[in-house]
């Protein structure tokens, strides 16, 4: 037990050791482990890509022929360019919703960024257009009224719903694939019998030791989403990803340490994430940003005693200038004025992808960092 206590001190000193290795702390170090850990990481990637030479042959023969198809010219040109359209913007916000559940050390949701003002745009403009047969292009680089003239109050939730599924189920796909990297983590480490330097994983371990003593709420809520996923299996993780629960984590570690096969577990993480609670999402938003609601919300605003008035100005500007955009096509020269409100979501974008950049160089220093502190351990073991 001294034995035990020594060491889990002295891995509790290497981590905060570790976690000092951040840019504005140590930026030389920083910087130069950054570089060790990437070129560690190629060379790991290279290795594994020669192991599998004939998938990467595979792989690169079906390449070559989809590139010969597509600067080939004939008639199949237009279902190409239609192809290549569809798979980017899929694409586009499958990385989105990776990156959102994976996280890169914030907790700042890409949905906020990305995927919620787009359909909050979509949803005001089909409420002032009547209408979401949005010209393609600029749609969706640039939402334009069509030019047919609609009933006013024509349109309808489902037909919002409909417009903007296909990116929406592509960032709850994104989500759910974002999830794996702690399932496959606790069941390497179940199979191999070792214990990772992971500190979800270590407090995974820790409730399962004290779980019968947790009195705290955050303990009980933990193991509540433990049992359930344990317990009810493929439906416990359904429910589990149909909500907006912080503690997933934790249900792909749970499933992964009690070896939950692969497509139970991504099956119903995919099918809660894509479909059932990215719908949930989609309402809130649409119904939200609805017309009637908006003009209430701004209203609202302007009652407010004394400051009332001059924080209501720019919305009504940010909500009219918008309303001229949807009127006018992309190329006919009407001057756009900037509000305060559209630069500062830029500014705010700009600031989150540094940070998120800022958090990968940190978190591959540790990664290295940590490296060294086993590789130490291992020679201590060996004398």
């Amino acid at each position: 037990s001294f034995a035990d206590s020594l060491l889990s001190e002295r891995k509790r000193r290497d981590r905060e050791e570790r976690l000092n290795i951040v840019l504005w702390r140590q930026p030389l170090v920083t910087l130069q482990y950054f570089f060790l850990e990437t070129l560690i990481n190629l060379k790991e990637w290279t290795i594994k890509l020669w192991h599998r030479r004939s998938i990467l042959v595979s792989f690169l023969l079906m390449l070559a022929v989809l590139t010969a198809t597509y600067y080939v010219e004939g008639t199949h040109q237009q279902y190409v360019r239609y192809m290549e359209k569809k798979f980017f913007w899929c694409a586009y916000w499958v990385g989105l919703g990776i990156l959102s559940s994976v996280g890169l050390g914030t907790g700042l949701h890409t949905f906020l960024l990305y995927l919620g003002p787009h359909i909050a745009s979509v949803t005001l403009a089909a409420y002032e257009c009547n209408s979401v047969n949005f010209p393609e292009p600029p749609y969706p680089d640039q939402i334009i009224c069509p030019d047919e003239e609609e009933i006013e109050g024509s349109i309808s939730l489902w037909a919002i719903i409909s417009k903007v599924r296909l990116e929406a189920c592509m960032w709850g796909a994104g989500t759910a694939i974002g999830e794996l990297p702690p399932y496959f983590m606790a069941r390497a480490a179940r199979l191999s019998g070792a214990e990772p330097d992971d500190e979800e994983y270590q407090e995974f371990e820790e409730m399962l030791e004290h779980a019968e003593t947790a009195q705290d709420f955050a303990s009980r809520a933990k193991l509540a989403v433990q049992n359930l996923v344990q317990k009810v299996g493929f439906f416990g993780i359904l429910a589990c990803a149909s909500i907006p629960n912080p503690l997933f984590d934790l249900a792909g570690i749970t499933c992964g340490h009690f070896l939950v096969p692969f497509w139970t577990f991504f099956g119903a993480t995919l099918i809660g994430k894509a479909v059932i609670k990215m719908h949930i999402q989609k309402l809130f938003v649409i119904i939200t940003f609805s017309k009637h609601i908006v003009e209430q919300m701004v209203s609202l605003i302007g009652a407010i005693p004394s400051i009332g008035p001059s924080l209501q100005k720019p919305f009504q500007e940010y909500l009219e200038a918008q309303r001229i955009k949807l009127h006018h096509k992309a190329d006919s020269g009407v001057p756009q004025g900037e509000n305060w409100l559209s630069w500062m979501f830029e500014k705010l974008v700009i600031v989150m992808v540094c940070y998120f950049i800022l958090s990968i160089i940190n978190s591959m220093a540790q990664s290295y960092a940590k490296r060294l502190q086993q590789k130490m351990y291992s020679e201590e073991k060996t004398k």
